[in-house]
């Protein structure tokens, strides 16, 4: 049974999240603090964590920069609820690395679709762990390390982005609807802001490409989403083996 940990200081919000937790069929507990928040995560190691932002203490953001600091805590996803409905927070958000973020007022069945959703996407990269490395171009990818060489040198990828990235390239030359990567990579698309997308690419590409500005790898298509450039993979190639 998936442990879920629940952190936020309104009682009445607490106890309607555990009770649509536990009719979902997984163990809930709580959390009421940001420091208890840690305590608790490095205690009972959750599966996944629903975080407010606005917390005694310190607040849901600084709660999950110090927990994606902790390296076993590093891929239990974190799902944000709060009533910061910026797109400036939700960037935050998922700049800090959580993998969700749902604006309160919030409905119950929604929040436990998009659990499920985060355990399913989970469950999923832990499979994906057993396949062999990937060469193309300058690239090796590694997925029982979960990690992607550029040159010979590892790129600093979090989960999200080794996802992202190896999708693109399973299917490069392909134009990848942003409904589709979501649905791949976070489990689904019926809930999310397509926005959540464009943040990860555009880290993807700080680290993968040597000009972000102008990237060669990970290209847009206007009005349609992404496509791992298969040209330029070739070009390399090309090059490599005229050498």
């Amino acid at each position: 049974m998936a442990k879920i940990l629940v952190v936020d200081d309104e009682q009445a919000i607490l106890e309607l999240l555990i009770f649509n937790i536990q009719q979902a069929g997984y163990e809930a507990m709580a959390a009421t603090d940001g420091f208890a928040a840690i305590d608790k995560a490095l205690e009972e190691k959750p599966d996944l964590i629903v975080l407010d932002i606005m917390l005694p203490g310190i607040d849901g953001f600084e709660v999950c920069r110090r927990i994606r600091a902790v390296p076993n805590l590093q891929e239990i996803p974190i799902i944000f609820l709060s009533a910061k409905a910026e797109e400036f927070d939700k960037v935050i958000g998922l700049e800090l690395g959580a993998d969700d973020y749902v604006t309160k007022p919030f409905s119950p069945r929604e929040l436990v679709a998009r659990i499920k959703a985060n355990l399913r996407r989970l469950a999923a990269e832990k499979a994906m762990l057993e396949q062999e490395e990937i060469h193309i171009g300058p690239f090796i990818i590694k997925p029982l390390n979960y990690e992607v060489l550029k040159d010979g040198v590892v790129l600093d990828l979090n989960p999200k982005e080794f996802e992202l990235f190896k999708v693109l390239v399973n299917n490069k030359g392909k134009v990848l609807k942003r409904s589709y990567l979501l649905n791949k990579i976070w489990g689904y698309d019926g809930y999310a802001d397509p926005r959540t997308v464009d943040v990860h690419i555009c880290r993807l590409r700080q680290k993968i490409e040597t000009d972000p500005g102008n990237p060669e790898y990970i290209e847009t298509v206007r009005g349609l989403g992404y496509r791992f450039n298969n040209r330029i993979i070739k070009q390399v190639s090309a090059t490599f083996y005229k050498r």
